[in-house]
């Protein structure tokens, strides 16, 4: 069984190619923590950017294997390089207007499990 989380980011306005290419960074560490990125979408004429992202097990696992990425020395490395990505030091979050995160069902897989 694995949890399912899908992240809906509206992006500011001119700020989603520096988002993107910071987006890149985080997904080494993530596959490290077990975590695998089933789809990622930018969608130009809404600036929003949409991806999920996949945990064995269930919430907790989900929510525990995130806690132990972000607090790892991976996290730290991943916050400093988007931060020395941006001239202006912003982390991504700063580049966004809004986001959406939400555990979700799968009710139609298409795309392979590993």
């Amino acid at each position: 069984m694995s949890t399912v989380q899908l992240r809906r980011y509206q992006v500011k306005s001119g700020e989603m190619e520096g988002f993107v290419e910071r987006w890149h960074l985080v997904l080494p560490a993530r596959q490290q923590y077990g975590f695998e990125v089933l789809f990622a979408f930018v969608d130009r004429s809404t600036n929003q950017f949409v991806w999920a992202v996949s945990h064995e097990g269930d919430n907790d696992a989900f929510d525990a294997a995130e806690k132990r990425l972000m607090e790892s020395p991976e996290g730290a490395a991943i916050r400093a390089e988007y931060q020395a990505a941006d001239h202006r030091g912003r982390l991504p979050v700063e580049l966004l207007d809004n986001m959406f995160i939400t555990k979700v069902d799968v009710l139609h897989q298409i795309w392979p499990t590993t």
